[in-house]
């Protein structure tokens, strides 16, 4: 397990190593467990992801030695926050020393809205960072170049080199070209969404994203951010052939969507064949980039 001690004066940085913690935290033996300063913070994986105890968040972000108690206060000081608590909080089966219990538990998005109601020095960070948060959003709505020169930044930050973020950026740019077009043409649910995708990649690398997700050994991590150049430029290809076949058969409603999806990925997967052959080497990868970065994997750091 990894235990992050004192952070000193570097506030700036410590609601974002906690978020960090909940959601990435996948290396650890028990991934039943996250350790925040400390304080372990029980979670469980429900309705595709992590959902977290609401008391050992308390715990981990005050000194409170009654974390039910604290949470019970909050609920009766905070009449908004008692009033949608419902929503934010669901019970769930929890491992505890005791045996397994149903205990109140909360998704990422529920522990942001908890921590908006903690009274405590140290939530104070994390409210501040959610405004921060909340401001940089206003700014990207009001001009959208700014949304991706953070996430070039951000990639940057994570060690990928710059012709690979370009490529990645450019992949969002085709995919939302695509899921636009399918809103337009009837497709609704996250379901709809997931099997068109999963008939493209299926069709392009032989693999649907899940299948391919575990090919690659990942657990929770965005795939197409552990793809190598050719594979995002293949997985593009796919996408953009699709919503071409979508507007000029005119495709309509979740069947024949999916027909294009298919149609789609088949171009992208013939493409593929034809450039391994003459490459002489397999496109698609096992390589993910968990334990190494991009740049460390290429050998590009200097």
């Amino acid at each position: 397990m990894r235990f992050f001690g004192d952070f000193g004066n570097r506030e700036s940085k410590f609601p974002k190593i906690f978020i960090k913690l909940l959601l990435l935290d996948n290396s650890m033996d028990d991934k039943s467990l996250v350790v925040f300063q400390d304080t372990k913070i029980r979670r469980t994986w429900f309705n595709e992801e992590w959902w977290f105890v609401a008391t050992d968040i308390i715990a981990a972000l005050t000194d409170s030695k009654d974390p039910t108690g604290y949470l019970k206060d909050m609920r009766r000081r905070d009449e908004g926050f008692a009033q949608g608590w419902g929503q934010i909080a669901i019970l769930l089966s929890i491992q505890t020393q005791g045996g397994i219990q149903n205990l109140n538990c909360v998704s990422t998005k529920g522990a942001l809205r908890l921590i908006q109601s903690v009274p405590s020095k140290k939530a104070e960070p994390f409210k501040q960072w959610l405004a921060k948060t909340g401001y940089e959003r206003i700014q990207e709505i009001e001009n959208p170049e700014l949304a991706q020169k953070r996430m070039r930044d951000l990639y940057k930050a994570k060690g990928y080199s710059d012709e690979w973020i370009e490529k990645r950026v450019r992949g969002i740019v085709i995919r939302d070209e695509l899921t636009n077009e399918w809103e337009k043409r009837g497709v609704k649910t996250n379901k709809e969404y997931s099997i068109l995708t999963a008939e493209i990649a299926k069709a392009t690398f032989g693999m649907t994203p899940s299948e391919y997700s575990k090919f690659k050994g990942l657990n929770n991590e965005n795939l197409r951010d552990h793809m190598n150049d050719l594979e995002l430029i293949f997985t593009m290809l796919g996408e953009r052939v699709t919503t071409e076949i979508t507007k000029t058969k005119d495709a309509r409603g979740f069947d024949e969507n999916k027909n294009a999806a298919k149609e789609g990925g088949e171009v992208a997967g013939s493409a593929r064949r034809d450039a391994e052959k003459r490459i002489g080497k397999s496109i698609i990868s096992s390589e993910n980039y968990v334990s190494e970065s991009q740049k460390e994997k290429r050998g590009l750091l200097r």
